[in-house]
């Protein structure tokens, strides 16, 4: 896993793309986090714009104890959730995304700890995608 954006992590996973979304969403309901929202890119760049793009599937995750403490802290943090998961079809390999929460803490000084806390959470997810487990 790397870390090219200072506000998303990243993977390359050789699994076939349902395979990589199925374990995304065990592994983040294993973390407390339940899938919100769910945003086929291709399907929705082909009906609106009539372009075929490889599969971009967009995760909405969400863990509401996180999301009620970091709302009462920061109501207008509710811009930022739900924590995205991509997952890109590049062919040889499939590239997840996830947003890190951690960042939230550079916008929002009130939200450093609980983001370094939930950041925690989702890098386990993606490291666990990447270990296989």
């Amino acid at each position: 896993m790397d870390q090219p954006r200072p506000f998303a992590l990243r993977l390359l996973s050789p699994l076939p793309m349902a395979e990589v979304e199925a374990r995304c969403r065990s592994l983040l309901a294993d973390e407390g986090f339940g899938v919100l929202t769910e945003i086929d890119m291709a399907a929705t760049l082909k009906a609106k714009l009539g372009v075929d793009e490889a599969p971009c599937l967009i995760l909405g995750a969400c863990n509401p104890t996180f999301a009620h403490e970091a709302m009462g802290r920061e109501p207008a943090v509710g811009v930022l959730l739900p924590c995205n998961v991509v997952i890109r079809d590049l062919g040889s390999h499939r590239e997840v995304w996830a947003m890190d929460p951690a960042f939230m803490g550079t916008v929002a000084p009130t939200l450093a700890d609980l983001g370094q806390a939930v950041g925690e959470r989702i890098r386990r997810v993606l490291e666990r995608l990447e270990a296989g487990a």
